[in-house]
């Protein structure tokens, strides 16, 4: 088999769901892959099987990012490799519980998963990007992100972080070659749910996206040039007028002096 490459496609939990099938469609598109998770021994027979089928190189590199130790290691192999062409920001864990019946102590392992790890990561690939002229970074948000009331207020809170992040890193970079993607998928049918408290059973099975069929969206919106990719909704228009709206009101949130409505309290 002809080995053909784009470069090297790093991947968070690439060990399985939206991770996995990452791999496989990158590897098939001619991609070479760091494959990153905690579990060996999933992350070695999938690297193994990838590099077979397909002929790319695939190298399982085991790493928990939540072990200071483990993130530092991945961070250096992102400053480091000048190969890497694409950093896909895939790890993260959710949770379903609302505030008062949440472990804060889970609520703060999330953030360092979800937020500070991601942001390390992202800051450890950006300026080899720069330098060399290109490379993309994917960052798997989450519907709630824009829906913060669907499910716990800090997985929700940490994915905004992602889309906020994301957002500003299209506007600082887009113009240095680098491109940046927010994906933000609703119910995906992946081990996330049983993690997160809620048992994949007991969601409706309208609302449930495969993971397969998630990836391929996402990189349909990637290969479209989309900085916001939502799978499931229907109508790309809902999208764009909800920023439309957005960046409108950018433009007054900071003023001299407070808005009229609030004339009474300036009385007081």
């Amino acid at each position: 088999m002809t080995h053909s490459t784009k470069g090297t496609a790093l991947i968070t939990g690439a060990s399985a769901g939206i991770g996995a099938v990452y791999a496989d469609r990158l590897a098939r598109r001619g991609y070479d892959l760091v494959l990153v998770a905690r579990n060996q021994a999933r992350l070695t027979a999938l690297a193994a099987r990838l590099a077979a089928e397909t002929g790319q190189r695939v190298e399982p590199l085991v790493a928990d990012l939540d072990h200071p130790g483990d993130l530092a290691r991945v961070e250096a192999r992102l400053r480091t490799d000048a190969g890497i062409t694409l950093l896909v920001n895939n790890a993260g864990v959710g949770a379903t519980a609302p505030l008062l019946q949440a472990d804060v102590e889970r609520m703060d392992a999330m953030i360092r998963l979800n937020v500070v790890a991601l942001t390390r990561l992202t800051y450890a690939a950006v300026p080899g990007f720069v330098e060399r002229g290109g490379g993309t970074i994917v960052n798997v948000a989450s519907i709630v992100a824009i829906a913060p009331e669907t499910l716990n207020g800090v997985y929700g809170g940490t994915k905004a972080f992602v889309l906020a992040l994301s957002q500003s890193l299209h506007h600082e970079l887009h113009g240095r070659g680098v491109r940046v993607q927010a994906v933000l998928p609703g119910a995906t049918a992946t081990e996330f749910w049983d993690a997160a408290g809620l048992p994949l059973a007991h969601l409706p099975s309208a609302i449930v996206m495969t993971a397969d069929d998630l990836v391929g969206a996402a990189l349909a919106g990637l290969d479209q040039g989309e900085v916001v990719t939502i799978p499931a909704l229907p109508d790309a228009g809902e999208w764009d007028r909800y920023e439309t709206a957005r960046r409108a009101m950018a433009g007054h949130l900071s003023n001299a002096a407070p808005a009229a409505r609030y004339a009474a309290g300036r009385a007081r």
